[in-house]
Formats: C-alpha cells, structure tokens, sequence
C-alpha cells in the first residue's frame, strides 16, 4: 500500500477532519478517562442593557480547569472587571471539583495580571520571533470558595 499526504488551505474535507478529531478524541479517552468529562465554562460579563462586554472562557473536566480565553475592550480593563471574571471563571471551576488551573498567555498579553491573581509561569517558550514567548501558567485552586 502506498499513500500520499494532500495539503490544504482549508477545511472542506469535513470527512477526513471527523476521522482525525475522532481518532485523537478515541486514543485519548482511552489514555486517561477522565479527559471525556469536558464541560464548556463561560462567564460573561454584561453591561446594564445586558450587552455583553467581554468574558472568560474555557473548559473543565475532571479536576482541571483549563482557561482558554479572558477578554475585555481597553475601556474596561484596570476596573477590576477582569478580575471579576477571573474569580467568577475560578469559582465555577472549583464548584465542579477543580483543584488545578491553566492557561496560556503571551508576551505582549496579560502575564502580569495573572501573576498579581496568584498563577505561576510552569513554562515558557521562546523563539517565536524576537522578544515574543508563550507563557503557560498554573494556579492551584482550594476546595473551598474564597469569603468576599
């Protein structure tokens, strides 16, 4: 048998993008059962119309919470709010029985930030292009809800 690698610029084969999804999504499973819990997380923040403004944005399943994505415009930040979302993101996760956070952040992002919220660089990678690095960061959450 012989076989030939075909490239693309787009996802129109939505056949062979199922097979590799579920395939990855199979030999996972199989690897570390708990990884089939995934369960979306979303906190919004919304203004008093009810618009939303920004929000965060990720996925737990077992005991990790993974934050994938904390947004807001430049008007916003500095207020606190994204702060709130963070805490809100935390506390949700921690309701499901998360005792791990992570989450990936750039150079030119918001490592600072997340530093003052108490996560720590587990990883940095460099090499991008010049001056930019990746930061994955880590938070250990505790069991119970913080008093506020």
């Amino acid at each position: 048998m012989t076989y030939r690698i075909t490239s693309h610029d787009d996802t129109s084969d939505q056949a062979a993008l199922d097979l590799v999804d579920t395939g990855i999504g199979d030999y996972n499973d199989a690897a570390e059962p708990r990884l089939s819990e995934v369960r979306h997380l979303s906190c919004i923040a919304r203004d008093d119309e009810g618009n939303a403004v920004g929000g965060a944005v990720g996925r737990t399943w077992g005991d990790n919470a993974e934050l994938q994505q904390l947004w807001l415009p430049d008007a916003l930040r500095s207020h606190g709010l994204g702060r709130a979302l963070l805490i809100a993101f935390e506390d949700g996760a921690r309701k499901r029985g998360c005792t791990f956070i992570y989450l990936e952040t750039w150079s030119f992002q918001a490592r600072g930030f997340y530093e003052k919220c108490g996560y720590r660089v587990a990883l940095e990678l460099s090499g991008y292009a010049p001056g930019l690095s990746k930061f994955t960061m880590t938070k250990r959450l505790r069991s119970e809800l913080p008093q506020r």
